[in-house]
């Protein structure tokens, strides 16, 4: 990581986005220089939720063992498996077997949809989540995560785009909160036109971050262009200031 990057965007972000929290980054690898693995989950744990810890400093090593959860296994590489009778699951349920989430009509559609969903096999044994100012020189970040409101979300939103002629820069694709944050922008970083993720839009995920807060994920090689688009783009101008006054204002985590 160019340490001299990560401060430069700091200084920026305070500088265009006062008060905004700062964004939390994930990387794969082999190499836990030193960190410690968190130890094997006991029962049934919520990633996203896990992340808070991260959002306020501290930096969390993941593997295969220490998620509790069979989405997040799944979303984050550690398994290609889903549970028995996923189908139902995600639909109407089974009577007095299985109650359903009724996130799609039927077990037929979640099957097509399952025929299509990407698939994303950890690339490393571990994977590595930290806040960008806790980035060390070692540590190479692939994906760039936002916990935001509506008015950063509209200031990302828009310099995700500066630089292109795609209107579709920002995809919202259906999916578990954890698959927006990690599986659908790690699978744009290998694209040669990454695009970035608005998410946690899951109604089970919604529940373990602020009730105004989405998620805006992008590949580290789009953010980096981002960052030196940011002092010739919208964000110099009054309009972009009428926005800021109210970031500022907003109460402290939201």
């Amino acid at each position: 990581m160019d340490t001299s990057l990560r401060d430069k965007f700091t200084r920026l972000w305070d500088k265009f986005f006062n008060g905004a929290p700062l964004p939390i980054c994930f990387f794969y690898t082999d190499d836990l220089a030193g960190r410690q693995v968190l130890a094997p989950a006991k029962g049934h744990t919520c990633f996203v939720g896990q992340l808070a810890r991260v959002r306020a400093g501290e930096t969390l090593v993941f593997d295969g063992e220490s998620l509790g959860c069979m989405g997040g296994k799944r979303y984050l590489g550690f398994t290609q498996d889903v549970m028995p009778n996923f189908e139902y699951f995600l639909s109407c349920g089974i009577p007095g077997r299985l109650e359903g989430e009724r996130y799609k009509k039927s077990p037929q559609i979640v099957r097509e949809v399952m025929k299509r969903y990407p698939a994303l096999p950890a690339p490393a044994r571990y994977v590595v989540f930290a806040r960008w100012d806790r980035l060390e020189q070692a540590d190479e970040p692939q994906v760039v995560i936002f916990f935001a409101t509506p008015d950063v979300l509209s200031g990302l939103f828009t310099l995700s785009g500066f630089d292109e002629v795609d209107a579709n820069t920002v995809i919202a694709p259906f999916g578990a909160g954890c698959a927006t944050i990690v599986q659908y922008p790690y699978l744009e970083t290998l694209s040669d036109r990454p695009r970035s993720v608005l998410g946690m839009l899951d109604v089970s995920a919604r529940p373990f971050v602020p009730a105004p807060v989405l998620t805006f994920a992008t590949p580290m090689a789009k953010f980096q262009r981002m960052i030196s688009n940011m002092e010739e783009s919208f964000l110099i101008t009054g309009s972009w200031a009428r926005v800021q006054r109210r970031i500022e204002s907003l109460p402290t985590g939201a």
